[in-house]
């Protein structure tokens, strides 16, 4: 149960990575390092807040 949350909030960390070296590489904001970070950790975060927000934690098994 817990490893599948945790996959998918992986995952979408790494998507949310992805964009963020995107975006940087057409803009020059912030070091690139800092913004794949920030993003990685706020696409994790925001997808076990969606999941427990919905209860995507309930029944599975």
């Amino acid at each position: 149960m817990i490893r599948s949350v945790l996959w998918t909030a992986f995952l979408t960390g790494v998507l949310c990575a992805g964009f963020a070296m995107v975006v940087d590489w057409l803009t020059d904001m912030l070091a690139r390092g800092r913004v794949i970070a920030i993003s990685f950790v706020s696409g994790s975060l925001g997808s076990l807040f969606a999941q427990t927000a919905l209860g995507s934690w309930k029944g599975r098994s």
